[in-house]
């Protein structure tokens, strides 16, 4: 019986001949070469996901502070909270948040810091390349925390101007492109 499967074997099944071989190779290169070559795109989305998280928390955070202002008939207490940090009235500041800067200096690429001087709310970019707009070199999105006032009419019906809300705006536009 031995003989008989040594026969079958050199019959039909010989292998990958080099030509296959080269074949395979050829095609798993340059899938790896496509994939490598939209690592740093993929990064940069990430990026932009995670800054884009941060600020709807601050978004949402500075909501729920102006509206425990209105419910306590506080109204005048939102004027507290320009020129303030946005990052105080989190639950859990992010891990990447260095906390209070003065002047940018040298920060680590992605993170997040409060420069009291000029009152904003500066996120240091990791991936430059796809970023334009803000601040340049190195590139940085800075916020800011803005009064949207609202026109009222008082009991003598005279007009005053009282804040409404807040806002977080950049200070500067920026831009991702991806």
């Amino acid at each position: 019986m031995f003989p008989y499967q040594l026969r079958n074997l050199k019959q039909g099944n010989n292998g990958f001949s080099l030509l296959e071989l080269i074949v395979v190779i050829s095609i798993t290169a340059v899938l790896a070469g496509i994939l490598l070559s939209r690592i740093p795109q993929w990064q940069a989305q990430a990026e932009k996901a995670a800054m884009n998280s941060v600020v709807g928390a601050l978004r949402s955070a500075l909501g729920i502070k102006v509206a425990a202002y209105v419910a306590k008939n506080n109204v005048d207490a939102i004027y507290s909270l320009s020129g303030g940090n946005p990052m105080e009235y989190l639950a859990e500041t992010p891990i990447n948040y260095l906390g209070v800067i003065s002047g940018a200096g040298e920060t680590l690429a992605g993170s997040w810091y409060f420069d009291p001087a000029a009152h904003t709310i500066v996120y240091r970019v990791r991936n430059e390349a796809f970023f334009s707009g803000g601040m340049a070199e190195p590139g940085r999105a800075r916020f800011r925390i803005d009064l949207v006032f609202a026109n009222a009419v008082t009991k003598r019906k005279q007009r005053r101007h009282q804040p409404s809300g807040v806002r977080l705006a950049a200070v500067e536009r920026y831009e991702w492109s991806l």
